[in-house]
């Protein structure tokens, strides 16, 4: 007996709606570019992957503008962001504007820029980058983390939300 498994169009707006009750954090991932310019970017889709050896995740979309620099670096960075730097998320999202420009930030390992008075900062060697539907998957090895106490920026529905503790 054969049995055929049948595909059916998925509505990406009503996917992605669905997708969107999973409430996350968001980060800026930071890199640079080849002439040594900082790049950044806004993500919610970055997540822990090891302990040992300590190893995390963040899967950009393919049509990222800067995915070309993120795809030759050899080393990134995730911004973690606190609830307060809702403002740096929006910078971060927005195309085409100098992201940089008036922004703190110390020089993480390799040069690749930490945002100052983030949640936390992962400092990672690319392990590997993984093709999947229309992202990335890039695997880091952390060598370096920092943190602080405080509240995250969280992401839910299409908008920042706050986390309310029981």
């Amino acid at each position: 007996m054969t049995s055929t498994i049948t595909r059916q169009p998925v509505d990406t707006r009503e996917l992605r709606n669905a997708l969107g009750t999973f409430a996350t954090g968001v980060a800026v991932i930071t890199t640079l570019a080849a002439d040594g310019s900082p790049v950044g970017v806004t993500a919610n889709s970055f997540a822990s992957v090891s302990l040992d050896p300590p190893m995390i995740l963040w899967m950009p979309g393919r049509h990222l503008r800067s995915m070309g620099h993120f795809k030759s670096a050899d080393r990134f960075a995730v911004n973690v962001l606190a609830k307060d730097q809702a403002g740096l998320s929006r910078r971060f999202a927005t195309p085409g504007e100098d992201k940089f420009e008036g922004l703190s930030v110390t020089d993480g390992l390799g040069g690749i820029p930490l945002i100052k008075n983030a949640l936390a900062t992962f400092e990672a060697s690319t392990a590997t980058l993984h093709e999947a539907g229309d992202h990335y998957i890039i695997l880091g090895n952390v060598e370096r983390y920092e943190y602080r106490i405080g509240e995250p920026l969280v992401f839910h529905g299409g908008s920042y939300c706050d986390v309310i503790a029981s």
